[in-house]
């Protein structure tokens, strides 16, 4: 079997990998110039299935559970397993209820645990959840790593082409993400924006999500002072430059949280469609040409390991399939 893996985002690298380990013969075949330029490129990389829950299906929290362990393995020593803070102000105190009953996985904390874990935050919460058994990524470095190990196991790459034709393949995966709105039934974009801020004044050693009855944020520790605060979600396929609105709401939050990040630069901005389905879970398709890994929303790298192994699962069984049909 020779599988054409269409796209180079966080589900097509994460398949061709899946299927390179079960020995099949893949081809990945990217309309950009390089891996990982679409909305995996502004994604936070939070590992974190209880928080989601919180807003997705119970089958968001299971089919990740498992993430980091894969991640792991597919990348060593990418994943930081810290955990993740997630804090109200006393005014929105009863968001942050609501949060704990909609999920599971958490403690409370008072204010000095809360300064326990992240000393920068001493004073500024009275109290918060924390999700120990979460993990964060660097996304463009895992990204990175994905490729070079598939690379190692012999899968293909071609860049700057449209993966239109499938002549001379077995079958197809199509992870394309959002160019696959308008073929695949019921697909929708969701956008997302994200700012990177750069600051020496404030230290975070895990995300930390702060409620907001309408501009929840997160932040996500890059390392070197460098912090990603995502992210809108705005229901339009229209991926220009992030909002002015979005922007303020951003970092109004993020001084909320604290004061510091007023004087912090802003390095990069960024704005991601995210492909989803009414209900926002991710899934595999059947297709004429073979199978869609779609419908990624927020979850891309939650859960890009668990639909890459069922999608390879089910390619190695028809494959064996058909040599026992032509033995």
């Amino acid at each position: 079997m020779t599988v054409l893996v269409k796209g180079a985002g966080v589900a097509g690298l994460a398949t061709a990998l899946e299927l390179a380990r079960r020995g099949i013969a893949v081809e990945v075949v990217e309309r950009r110039a390089d891996i990982g330029l679409g909305a995996s490129h502004w994604a936070g990389g939070m590992l974190a299935p209880y928080c989601e829950r919180e807003a997705a299906e119970e089958i968001v929290l299971t089919s990740g559970l498992a993430a980091a362990d894969w991640w792991d393995e597919a990348v060593p020593g990418l994943v930081q397993r810290r955990g993740t803070l997630v804090l109200a102000n006393p005014r929105d105190l009863a968001d942050l209820k609501r949060f704990a009953t909609r999920t599971r996985g958490h403690r409370w904390l008072g204010a000095d645990e809360i300064a326990e874990l992240e000393p920068d935050l001493k004073g500024c919460f009275g109290t918060g959840l924390f999700f120990s058994e979460e993990a964060h990524l660097h996304p463009r470095q895992a990204l990175r790593g994905l490729y070079e190990a598939a690379r190692r196991l012999g899968v293909s790459f071609r860049f700057g082409e449209e993966a239109d034709e499938a002549v001379g393949y077995s079958t197809t995966v199509d992870c394309r993400g959002p160019q696959a709105i308008g073929e695949i039934e019921g697909l929708r974009g969701v956008r997302g924006e994200m700012l990177y801020l750069e600051t020496g004044d404030v230290a975070l050693s895990r995300p930390v999500r702060l409620l907001h009855p309408r501009h929840p944020l997160y932040i996500v520790p890059r390392g070197n002072g460098l912090f990603m605060l995502g992210a809108t979600m705005i229901e339009t396929d229209d991926d220009g430059p992030i909002t002015a609105r979005s922007m303020m709401e951003l970092l109004n939050t993020a001084y909320a949280l604290h004061p510091a990040f007023a004087e912090a630069r802003i390095v990069e901005t960024g704005t991601g469609i995210r492909p989803a389905f009414p209900d926002n879970v991710p899934r595999l398709i059947d297709t004429s040409e073979g199978l869609a890994v779609a419908g990624m929303h927020r979850h891309g790298f939650l859960l890009a390991p668990a639909l890459a192994r069922e999608a390879a699962e089910r390619l190695t069984k028809l494959d064996a399939s058909e040599r026992r049909r032509t033995a």
